[in-house]
């Protein structure tokens, strides 16, 4: 990792190297992935199968491409039982969760005759991309399914790629079942996503389409945004830990490993205001390196997007942890609550040295669906909220409007928009 003293020059060629790792600069597999979405959009079914059997090496069919309930139940076979009983635990924690995050319609009615309020209404049907391939993620599955269901959503659409043997990972099957999915269709990529936002023969068109994916699926949900809603689009995993002199350095090095091993463009970044601790940081980072299991994936990370900084004071360090927006931020320091009053930008924010980043991954509740790339100065993490969308209210008796009516034309007429003056004028004529 790259140990850096905090300067207005570090912090803005820091800064600059990280948004290279921004989804916005992919151009260069737009063209593919624009090809793939037109391709479904015109020729449906035939285009899935064919780009299925193209990247993933499977044969599907009209009669093979949903998952059925005998696979389902086969995965439950293969699933081991101490990994199940733990799904469903997290499953209680995370919808216990999401459940506070409900909102409700509301309406407020005056003694004048008006009532204005609020209608929440969950999405009628969702898509869900779940990744494949050579790994599974289970965890996944829940984060984005269980929002949905607590919101209400009606109808829940899961896609997920296939292996060569046309079949999905028991793991995965199992969670989308567990956690409530309607239907699940085995396709990924592009593909996938272009399927759920047109509609197929096979799979029925979605509202919204949420869940990460490869470069490809990001893109692909880039270019249909529009025609369906989307989450985000995500970028690649990222962890930053604010950290003083009271901090584990081997917890550290730990939760900074535990994000590097995602793939080669992920960033691990430590604030510190301890020389000290920076250099004890490093040597276990190093240490772990040489015998966890992604050894290749974590070298090229720190090596690319790995930094160890040091602030001069808490203020310093906090303000960066703002500038850089992290998706995960823990903060690791002696009253790691007061740090936290000052954080404004970060997805999911871990206090102290036992609220370690997988355990939100996986366990706490929170969602794992986090914005990415700075995003969270203006992103949220994925909730309730994403699966309904709100309708305004509006009721005037005509005792009420009698007295605004002549606001109402004169603000319209002001526009020249004299249509709108007119429908508010016949109500009141003579």
């Amino acid at each position: 990792m790259k140990k850096i003293k905090l300067t207005k020059d570090s912090i803005h060629g820091l800064l600059d190297n990280l948004l290279k790792r921004s989804p916005n600069n992919y151009g260069q597999y737009a063209d593919a992935v624009n090809e793939i979405v037109e391709a479904v959009k015109k020729d449906r079914d035939q285009a899935v199968f064919a780009y299925t059997k193209k990247f993933d090496g499977a044969s599907l069919t009209a009669e093979t491409i949903q998952v059925t309930q005998e696979e389902i139940d086969e995965a439950y076979t293969m699933i081991d039982p101490e990994v199940l009983e733990v799904i469903r635990k997290a499953i209680v924690n995370i919808r216990t969760y999401h459940e506070k995050q409900r909102q409700y319609s509301w309406f407020d009615s005056q003694p004048n005759g008006t009532i204005l309020g609020q209608k929440v209404t969950p999405l009628t049907r969702v898509g869900v991309y779940v990744p494949g391939g050579k790994a599974a993620y289970p965890s996944s599955v829940l984060m984005n399914i269980l929002p949905a269901k607590v919101a209400g959503v009606e109808q829940i659409i899961m896609v997920t790629p296939p292996g060569k043997d046309g079949k999905v990972n028991p793991g995965t099957l199992v969670a989308a079942h567990e956690a409530g999915a309607d239907a699940v269709y085995k396709v990924g990529g592009a593909q996938a996503v272009a399927a759920l936002a047109f509609g197929t023969e096979s799979i029925p068109k979605v509202d919204k389409i949420v869940g990460p994916g490869n470069i490809f699926v990001a893109l692909a949900k880039k270019a249909v945004y529009g025609y369906v809603s989307i989450d985000s689009i995500a970028g690649p995993s990222e962890i930053l830990v604010i950290a003083d002199e009271t901090a584990n350095p081997r917890f550290v090095a730990a939760d900074l490993l535990s994000q590097a091993e995602h793939d080669e463009l992920a960033s691990a970044i430590l604030v510190t205001t301890s020389e000290t601790l920076a250099d004890q940081v490093s040597k276990e980072v190093d240490a772990f390196v040489e015998k966890l299991s992604r050894k290749h994936i974590l070298e090229k990370s720190l090596e690319n997007y790995g930094y160890i900084l040091i602030a001069d004071t808490i203020e310093e360090a906090v303000a960066i942890a703002n500038e850089i927006a992290s998706e995960h931020l823990e903060i690791v320091t002696k009253n790691p609550f007061e740090v936290m009053t000052q954080i404004k930008n970060a997805g999911a924010i871990f206090l102290g040295e036992y609220s370690s980043e997988p355990l939100g991954d996986y366990f706490a509740g929170p969602n794992h669906v986090l914005p990415t790339n700075g995003t969270a100065k203006f992103f949220s993490p994925l909730s309730v909220d994403d699966f309904i969308k709100k309708s305004s209210i509006i009721y005037y008796s005509k005792q009420a409007l009698e007295p605004v009516k002549d606001d109402i034309i004169k603000f319209a007429e002001s526009e020249s928009l004299t249509a709108h003056a007119n429908s508010i004028r016949v109500r009141f004529e003579k």
